[in-house]
């Protein structure tokens, strides 16, 4: 993975940098992940809607496989 995630990454970028990253966010409730507001909604935004805790979902989405 080259480019890490951050709390200001679209959820659509996420998807595109780490393929675990649909996984990894639905197991933080976030189920929309091909609806309009991934377009526009950053990881952080989607973590504090959803009540995820940002730093280890980050930690997640940023693991090197």
């Amino acid at each position: 993975m080259e480019k890490k995630i951050t709390e200001n990454t679209i959820i659509t970028e996420a998807l595109e940098i780490n393929s675990n990253a649909p996984e990894i966010l639905m197991k933080y409730g976030m189920h929309c992940l091909g609806c309009a507001i991934a377009h526009g909604e950053t990881v952080g935004e989607a973590a504090e809607v959803h009540g995820a805790d940002l730093e280890k979902m980050l930690e997640e989405l940023n693991a090197i496989e």
